[in-house]
């Protein structure tokens, strides 16, 4: 499998799993959340970036995906 093949395999899957992440996240819940916690959450679920997510809402990674869980954000490996 070339390098080419592998980015575009790589790129199909993050934008599945980007369309998962919106299609089963809890819009009212994150609309009813803080400014920075609402931000976050968007963040995560455009980007599916956890570590960054947490740093930036100064969380860890335990009370992040307990959010995540809140807002039924699926976290997509």
């Amino acid at each position: 499998m070339s390098l080419d093949e592998i980015k575009k395999k790589w790129e199909k899957f993050e934008k599945e799993a980007r369309k998962l992440r919106k299609k089963y996240a809890d819009w009212e819940f994150i609309r009813r959340q803080p400014p920075l916690i609402r931000e976050v959450l968007l963040y995560y679920i455009e980007t599916g970036d956890i570590r960054r997510s947490c740093r930036f809402a100064k969380l860890n990674i335990e009370e992040f995906r307990e959010l995540l869980r809140k807002a039924n954000i699926p976290v997509v490996n």
